[in-house]
């Protein structure tokens, strides 16, 4: 029979499809690793949502053939070692992007609407005290610049022109004519960080962006811009970003991600009120946990089971599979 060792909490959507087909599987949450080296020593699959799985814990699972990622990212699983032993690496590409977009905008709206300092004005019984606020805005007509079109991307872009905005893409391995065909304009990235009014990061976290944003770019941008990242945490230098915004060198900021998560109680990010920061859960809507834990549970499926109808677009392996 075969096993299957589930790291962290799914929606029962998804479990239901192990049920249906009499595929044994246990679920996880104590994750110390001398605990998941004897835990997972015998599986055919994981199923991982936010631990950790390095070469140590993998080289102990003798039978495993796939881990299939609840999410987009696979920063926390050692890629390196799955490619070089040929176990597949899968991933829920198709299930977060809307909430994901949903979530960029939210905070897009909130930071030029001022909706968090006026909802404290009037709780507070200053009402009459609202032109003391200052300046807000309107999104049509600005200017955003999206680095990273994938599926996160391209959900972002159709909001922003529900809007009316100008959008720019920046991402170097997309054709520019579907750029274009997506009703964006291509733009190289020193480019668009001249121009943007908003910028939202959707990029993986590797030596190519590791503080991607930090002083130099801070120094480019305008001065009204909303800075959003719901990526991974570390492309934006965050004392960079927090000098920034201490300084007013840019208007406000939205941070679903950090460089150390959750961040240290220290962080001087959380003492600031031109930032929204929420705990990484842009794609924790509940229609996306049904839609990741479904299709993170099929990936399993396809591959060990049905492997002539196996998704190839949610492999990352490619080479292997």
């Amino acid at each position: 029979m075969m096993n299957i060792g589930i790291m962290g909490k799914i929606h029962s959507d998804g479990l239901d499809i192990f049920k249906k087909l009499g595929i044994n599987f246990f679920e996880i949450d104590n994750f110390e690793k001398m605990f998941l080296i004897d835990k997972l020593k015998h599986v055919d699959g994981i199923l991982l949502r936010t631990a950790k799985l390095d070469e140590e814990i993998l080289s102990n699972c003798k039978n495993l053939k796939i881990v299939s990622r609840h999410g987009v990212g696979y920063d926390n699983v050692d890629s390196v070692y799955l490619n070089k032993n040929k176990i597949a690496l899968a991933i829920t590409g198709t299930s977060n992007s809307i909430s994901v977009a949903e979530h960029v905008m939210t905070m897009i709206l909130n930071l030029t609407k001022n909706i968090n300092k006026y909802d404290r004005l009037v709780k507070n019984g200053n009402f009459k005290k609202k032109y003391e606020l200052g300046d807000f805005y309107e999104l049509y007509k600005k200017k955003i610049l999206i680095m990273g079109f994938g599926r996160i991307g391209k959900a972002l872009a159709k909001r922003c022109l529900g809007f009316e905005m100008d959008v720019y893409v920046f991402d170097p391995y997309i054709e520019i004519e579907e750029i274009k065909k997506n009703n964006c304009f291509p733009i190289d990235k020193n480019e668009g960080f001249k121009i943007a009014d908003y910028i939202s990061i959707h990029l993986p976290i590797n030596s190519d962006t590791k503080n991607l944003i930090s002083t130099n770019q801070f120094k480019i941008f305008k001065n009204n811009l909303i800075l959003i990242n719901t990526s991974r945490g570390g492309i934006i230098n965050e004392r960079a970003l927090y000098l920034a915004l201490k300084q007013n060198d840019i208007y406000g900021a939205g941070l679903d991600v950090f460089e150390s998560e959750p961040p240290d109680k220290d962080n001087p990010l959380l003492t600031l009120e031109n930032i929204i920061l929420t705990p990484h859960n842009a794609a924790l809507t509940l229609e996306s946990r049904k839609r990741m834990a479904i299709e993170a549970c099929e990936n399993i499926v396809n591959f060990l089971i049905k492997t002539e109808k196996l998704n190839l677009k949610n492999i990352v392996n490619y080479n292997y599979i």
